[in-house]
């Protein structure tokens, strides 16, 4: 049985599946309080035990099955299904969105499933995805690229990517605070990726409308296995759709920034096929340093810059790079070695309250007590006590009622990822049933599958998983491959100054600027702010216009063919 979230054994005889999961967004009300779950957006998996990687029938945009809509010029003759389907047939659907200073995006929406069959060709399960593919001629859609996305959790669906932050509509969730009943109505996303490459979402068994056919997620519901069958997921849609000539790009949220690098490594390795360039979304790297134990610094020191951040915020500054100097020099010199000389030495302490009181707005009293440890609940409760209100450990600048304001400890539905859950929901199924034409019956869509977190194999052994290793071997295996990873100042659950400080640690692959880190203001999920989500897009079109440069010029260095680093490029419209 998993520990509550929020307590720490000390020891580390336990395997990393014994210990508590930061990561989970499915705890019980009363274990949500003390812990930092994770995160968002996600994607999942498939399956341990199944073999070889299954086969994937013909299913998807080209149709398998009566009533479904064709775009024009892309009818096929039907396939024969696998027997025991219960997902639809494919909808593919045609819209147009007016952007702020541009020309009309015309594109086709298709929703549907991927059948993934045994060898045998019996049905394993159904993998939901949407699809939107930008209007134009054939030989421009086989050299258009094409970016699948996933979301985290794990146990999460896409929806936090497709319709809150890249997708061609999104749900407005801005604000100081957000309401479960709040009206349900998608907009045109002026930030959409759609402008410069197709998108396809991907929901993994036991998310949205996928299932396992015999009922049994749980097999495939491992680290491995997720990134093995998502890969071959993946591959399958290329071929299907006739895009394996097409420039290919992952873009991943949370636990599926951390699934990452591992795809792109079995695609490489294992499918054959190559992706162009990773968007890495306020990732997990190594779950190592996600939420050591109270004894290791770490954790205090990766969390300082982010509880900073929101001071900042909370005084009416908003948070940059270049004020985030001090804490970030702080908590990796005095800070940390403060930290080490531990709780006993008096004098350190008080060095502690006065510093970590001044950077992160706390009473100075209440930082003492914690011997400047701090944690990311006491800090969400702490800072907003006098008037009864608690921050999201998803965004600081999200506040919520404490539900119990007089009890010395209180147990909160966190203001963000909690009250996404109802709106993001509704409108997931709406633009399912209308927009999309593409109806499921008496199946549940699943935005936050908690069976799916507490019954994830996280693999045998001490070690706890870890990215980094998977990052090191594309990057240095493909020298035409970028990387971007981009984090919120205010993010609590996966601190951006965590994966700043594993990034420093890598070698230098060619170009320095191949890996990129990116901040913006904002939270888990910076994209529900408009000038981050605006911010991310260009980053994300600048990344895509020097991988295809460099694609197109035929360097295998990160560089031009000169030598010389790719000049400051954006793609046109």
């Amino acid at each position: 049985m998993r520990r509550p979230m929020g307590r720490r054994d000390n020891t580390h005889d336990q395997s990393f599946e014994d210990r508590e999961n930061p990561m989970n967004p499915a705890v019980s009300p009363s274990s949500r309080a003390a812990t930092t779950r994770l995160c968002l957006a996600g994607l999942l998996s498939l399956a341990v035990g199944l073999g070889p990687l299954p086969a994937l029938a013909q299913h998807g945009p080209q149709g398998d099955g009566p009533g479904q809509t064709q775009a024009k010029g892309q009818a096929q003759p039907p396939r024969k299904a696998p027997e025991g389907r219960r997902l639809p047939p494919d909808t593919t659907t045609e819209h147009s969105i007016d952007l702020p200073n541009r020309q009309p995006l015309n594109f086709t929406a298709t929703a549907g499933s991927l059948a993934l069959v045994d060898e045998e060709g019996k049905l394993q399960s159904e993998i939901a995805f949407i699809a939107y593919t930008k209007a134009g001629k054939p030989e421009e859609r086989a050299a258009r690229p094409v970016t699948f996305g996933v979301n985290g959790g794990p146990g999460a669906a896409s929806a936090y990517l497709n319709i809150g932050a890249i997708g061609p509509w999104r749900l407005p969730t801005d604000g100081a605070s957000i309401s479960p009943s709040q009206t349900i109505a998608l907009q045109p996303n002026p930030a959409t990726w759609l402008d410069f490459t197709d998108l396809v979402f991907i929901d993994p068994v036991g998310t949205g409308y996928s299932r396992a056919a015999d009922g049994d997620g749980k097999k495939y519901w491992s680290v491995d296995t997720d990134a093995s069958v998502l890969a071959a997921a993946i591959a399958r849609y290329l071929r299907q759709n006739d895009r394996l000539a097409s420039p290919k790009f992952f873009v991943g949220e949370s636990y599926g920034g951390f699934r990452g690098p591992l795809i792109a490594q079995k695609l490489q390795q294992d499918v054959g096929v190559g992706l162009s360039g990773l968007v890495l979304l306020s990732p997990v790297l190594d779950f190592a340093w996600l939420q050591p134990a109270r004894t290791t610094p770490w954790g205090f020191v990766t969390k300082l810059p982010s509880f900073a951040a929101a001071a900042l915020e909370r005084a009416g500054t908003t948070p940059s790079r270049e004020l985030m100097k001090e804490a970030e020099t702080y908590a990796t010199g005095a800070y940390l070695a403060d930290l080490l000389k531990g709780p006993a030495d008096r004098e350190a302490v008080t060095r502690l309250a006065e510093r970590v009181s001044a950077l992160t707005g706390l009473d100075r009293e209440t930082v003492r007590r914690q011997a400047g440890r701090l944690t990311a609940h006491s800090y969400q409760r702490e800072i907003g006590r006098d008037v009864g209100r608690v921050l999201s450990a998803y965004d600081t600048g999200v506040t919520g009622w404490d539900p119990d304001p007089t009890a010395p400890q209180s147990g909160f539905e966190d203001p963000v990822l909690d009250a996404l859950q109802a709106p993001l929901t509704t409108a997931m199924v709406q633009l399912y049933q209308g927009r999309l034409g593409w109806r499921v019956e008496n199946m549940r869509y699943e935005l936050l599958n908690g069976a799916v977190n507490r019954g994830w194999t996280w693999g045998s052994g001490r070690s706890a998983p870890e990215a980094m290793g998977a990052l090191k071997d594309v990057l240095a295996l493909d020298g035409r491959m970028r990387v971007l990873v981009a984090h919120g100042f205010t993010d609590l659950v996966t601190p951006y100054f965590t994966s700043k400080m594993l990034l420093d640690q890598m070698p230098v692959y060619g170009s320095a600027d191949r890996l990129k880190l990116s901040v913006y203001p904002g939270g888990h999920m910076f994209y529900t702010r408009p000038d981050s989500r605006n911010a991310f897009h260009d980053d994300a079109a600048d990344l895509f216009a020097r991988a295809l440069e460099t694609r197109s010029n035929g360097s295998a260095t990160g560089e031009g063919a000169s030598g010389a680093t790719l000049p400051e490029t954006r793609p046109t419209p």
